[in-house]
């Protein structure tokens, strides 16, 4: 059987992330684009959503896409810079909490050494991986796959696959916590605590305050932002520091005007604090 006959279609919260890969795929084509993911595409065409759809016509819907697809684009370069910092720093182990269709591993060039490890369920990891063999994809680090639901003794999976907590980590929740209960969200924080040693660094993308009412009220069935269930605390920095964390909060708008792809709406209610947090363990 072929990798292609063998692909799991996508299906619940991971179907996102081939959504996210057909974000940074459009991105991709553009001449000015603020990251290049050269697989982007093909974990797109995998997943049934390249060529991209058209734009819905109903006005809200289209805003909505939008304001979405531009909030990836942002969180993503945001992100980037930020493990790049880490490694100048000499971090050289890096964790993916829901890595989805991340091509990290593949697009940023890692200094040796670096140890990489994806956490997500065996589902998504199976269909990437099988896209990977296709495209004839080679990691720029080691890469390890740790198969793994975030909800069960991801700490012992990600041990078992070499992760040191003795050493520096830096953690990525990328679009992932928005999808968690709070609940579930103080427990990942906590073990993402346990298992870091001073100087670790972290980035998390946060639902702002607000997003949910106005994005998945009325949101299609089996959208992505129907499975949305937390937003950010009112103080995401103070939350933080109370695990260990010194952290800095930095909103979509402001780092859109940081990369020169400013937001062309002004803000509708005064700013609060952003969604973009980065961190490092004290």
């Amino acid at each position: 059987m072929s990798d292609e006959q063998a692909r799991v279609k996508p299906s619940g919260v991971w179907a996102t992330a081939v959504g996210v890969a057909r974000v940074r795929a459009l991105e991709t084509e553009r001449e000015d684009a603020l990251f290049r993911d050269p697989l982007a595409q093909a974990f797109a065409a995998a997943g049934g959503l390249w060529p991209s759809s058209p734009l819905p016509d109903d006005e809200a819907a289209r805003r909505r896409r939008l304001a979405v697809s531009f909030s990836i684009v942002i969180r993503t370069k945001f992100l980037d810079d930020l493990l790049r910092q880490a490694s100048a720093s000499g971090v050289r182990q890096v964790v993916l909490l829901g890595a989805g269709m991340d091509s990290r591993a593949f697009r940023i060039d890692w200094p040796e050494g670096t140890r990489l490890f994806e956490v997500d369920t065996a589902a998504p990891l199976d269909f990437k991986a099988a896209v990977l063999r296709q495209e004839r994809a080679v990691p720029r680090c080691e890469r390890i796959s740790v198969a793994v639901d975030l909800r069960e003794d991801w700490p012992g999976a990600l041990a078992a696959a070499g992760h040191d907590p003795a050493v520096p980590t830096v953690w990525i929740a990328e679009g992932l916590l928005i999808y968690l209960p709070e609940d579930a969200v103080e427990l990942l924080l906590a073990r993402i605590s346990g298992l870091s040693a001073v100087g670790s660094r972290m980035g998390l993308t946060l639902g702002s305050r607000g997003v949910i009412e106005r994005f998945g009220t009325d949101a299609a069935p089996g959208s992505a932002a129907s499975m949305w269930v937390s937003e950010m605390p009112d103080d995401p920095v103070g939350w933080l520091a109370g695990h260990g964390w010194e952290a800095d909060s930095h909103t979509l708008r402001e780092r859109a005007a940081a990369y020169g792809r400013p937001m062309s709406t002004p803000p509708r209610r005064e700013e609060q604090p952003g969604g973009l947090i980065s961190a490092v363990r004290r």
